[in-house]
């Protein structure tokens, strides 16, 4: 494992490097994969990723991010107990994972994957109350205090109105908000979710992923995402575990690999570049002129933005070179004088955007 920070730094949680200490999720020596198929029994061991010495800590969002391909699905799986660790131990509480009872763990790990999961006849209460069943002993009755952990559970999700409606009937995005519940409802130290938004339309992105921070912070819980909303997860997480393309993991929180160029380098690619001062994504276009321009600062970069998607960049108030300009009038109205001299009006980006293609 590599670190964006060279220097260790004393934590609370533990050793020089926080993997000390007892609370939260700690990898030691861990390698992750898959053991190949063998008619003579068990194969060879294909490593995915290797040497990690990861800490997700009690009250923080750690976020698992990375290209398709990078392990970070296999990781989650083996953090889980889905899949035994080719070497190496994994701690949830100071405990090793793999030495803990069925029972115990489900008391101390909750876990949400993108796999079907097929509901049956269970109407939603139902289905999110299956989470209380390592609380609930040998009869599997839920009490007063059980049933409401499932309507807090559901509601903290943004799906207390789906109550009554069959399970089986829901969209992918109500799904994933109702199996988020139901790990929510088990009360554990840790929980991990991969791609918990991956269906959800944007404000439920942002809302389910605040939730999981707020839940972390609030209840002390170790809460681990895998996700693909790089933007988003870079803006809400508390650390960050990056997968980069050389099957190395960098960890901090989500300054240190901005600032180190980590997430450049991990992400950027031919059409794509990553931008650390505004910490979002833009495109690569091959600059083919340069536009002087005229605007007051709430709506310069919206003209900035349109035109860079037509290859045209604004040019510096000094250079003399450039003929070429859009001015805002004040009155909601784009004033374009082309290259060639000729003036065109129009009252929208779209308009700007159709004449400036021609320059």
């Amino acid at each position: 494992m590599t670190d964006t920070m060279s220097e260790p730094v004393t934590d609370t949680a533990g050793g020089p490097d926080g993997t000390g200490g007892t609370g939260g999720l700690v990898t030691q020596g861990l390698t992750v994969g898959y053991r190949t198929r063998s008619p003579r029994g068990r194969g060879a061991a294909r490593a995915v990723l290797s040497g990690l010495d990861l800490h997700a800590r009690a009250g923080e969002l750690t976020v698992l991010l990375g290209p398709n391909g990078a392990g970070k699905s296999t990781l989650l799986r083996t953090l889980c107990g889905l899949l035994p660790p080719l070497d190496g131990r994994i701690r949830i509480g100071g405990a090793d994972l793999v030495r803990q009872r069925p029972a115990v763990l489900a008391r101390r790990l909750a876990v949400v994957l993108t796999d079907r999961v097929d509901p049956g006849l269970l109407s939603v209460r139902e289905l999110a109350g299956l989470g209380r069943h390592p609380h609930t002993g040998f009869t599997g009755r839920l009490t007063a205090a059980d049933h409401a952990a499932v309507e807090w559970s559901l509601h903290a999700v943004g799906a207390g109105h789906l109550g009554d409606r069959p399970a089986a009937e829901l969209s992918d995005g109500e799904r994933q908000r109702v199996l988020t519940a139901r790990a929510l409802v088990q009360e554990p130290e840790v929980v991990l979710l991969d791609e918990p938004t991956a269906f959800l339309d944007v404000p439920s992105r942002v809302a389910l992923t605040v939730l999981l921070r707020d839940l972390a912070r609030d209840k002390g819980l170790t809460v681990v995402v895998s996700t693909h909303d790089l933007e988003l997860a870079l803006r809400v997480a508390d650390a960050v575990w990056l997968v980069d393309r050389d099957s190395r993991v960098h960890t901090g929180a989500p300054e240190d690999l901005i600032r180190g160029g980590t997430v450049g380098a991990a992400f950027d690619a031919d059409h794509l570049a990553f931008d650390p001062v505004s910490g979002t994504f833009g495109l690569r276009r091959t600059e083919r002129a340069r536009v002087r321009v005229d605007a007051p600062p709430a709506v310069l970069p919206l003209l900035q933005r349109a035109l860079a998607r037509e290859g045209l960049a604004v040019a510096d108030p000094g250079d003399p070179a450039v003929g070429a300009r859009v001015r805002w009038d004040g009155a909601d109205r784009l004033v374009l004088t082309g290259p060639d001299g000729r003036v065109v009006r129009t009252r929208s980006f779209h308009g700007l955007t159709r004449e400036v293609r021609t320059w």
